[in-house]
């Protein structure tokens, strides 16, 4: 069916253009501009399949013509596609963990070991572990602050002997108390920082299962959860040593 535009704004300088239309009805936006063709620029662009084009537009039409209010545009991944950027992160992965159980912990058969008091087996071969240690042995940094209650609850004390695998395989993982937290104003939210440049919120339902994942990439927003993950790091102590 025929989408019908609606012209918002267009380059005069340029004979018309580039110009940038706006899908009415719609979140929607169609811009017109320079196809980009060199090779080396086209590699440079992320997940560009042969079905996409890209096209260059000066800076002044998405400035005068573009939206001004901003707007929370939910970016809803699965969770194959997050587990797929763990193989791809080039440099650091950064998560905090604020809730007091995860139901899916629950679940696994070294839960049922930890939860009967007897040692908990750590398989150090499975895909998991072997990812994060092959990653990690390409100098990728994979670093967690995990907020503890005082007394930690049995969902944290598993987390902590958990934490000797992690370890093993090579994450940093440290520690930092709810109160603290609190005080810091760290928000009581689950997320990773990827490469410094995307953050993936881990969305848990009240039963404490993860439900989905959403993407954040807004330059802004993602400075906003650096703030976070450096106050948390810098206050949070290893998981083997006691509390600051």
């Amino acid at each position: 069916m025929t989408r019908y535009l609606r012209k918002v704004g267009t380059n005069s300088g340029n004979d018309g253009c580039p110009t940038l239309y706006e899908i009415p009805g719609t979140d929607r936006y169609v811009v017109q501009g320079d196809r980009v063709t060199d090779a080396g620029e086209l590699i440079q662009l992320d997940n560009l399949t042969e079905e996409e084009g890209a096209v260059t537009v000066p800076r002044e039409l998405l400035a005068n013509f573009g939206p001004k209010e901003p707007v929370h545009v939910p970016q809803p991944i699965s969770f194959e596609e997050f587990g797929g950027m763990f193989t791809k992160v080039m440099h650091s992965a950064w998560r905090l963990e604020t809730r007091r159980r995860y139901a899916s912990d629950e679940e696994t058969e070294t839960y049922a070991q930890f939860a009967a008091g007897e040692p908990v087996t750590w398989d150090l071969d499975d895909e998991w572990c072997t990812n994060r240690r092959e990653r990690s042995a390409l100098g990728v940094r994979f670093e967690r602050v995990r907020i503890l209650d005082e007394p930690p609850t049995p969902g944290q004390l598993y987390l902590l002997d958990n934490a000797r695998r992690n370890a093993a395989v090579g994450e940093d993982i440290r520690t930092l108390a709810r109160a603290q937290a609190v005080e810091l104003r760290l928000p009581a939210e689950d997320f990773w920082i990827f490469d410094s440049r995307v953050v993936a919120l881990l969305l848990h339902d009240d039963a404490d299962h993860m439900t989905g994942v959403e993407l954040i990439t807004n330059p802004v927003d993602v400075l906003r959860y650096a703030q976070v993950r450096e106050a948390a790091w810098h206050h949070a102590a290893p998981y083997d040593q006691p509390q600051r």
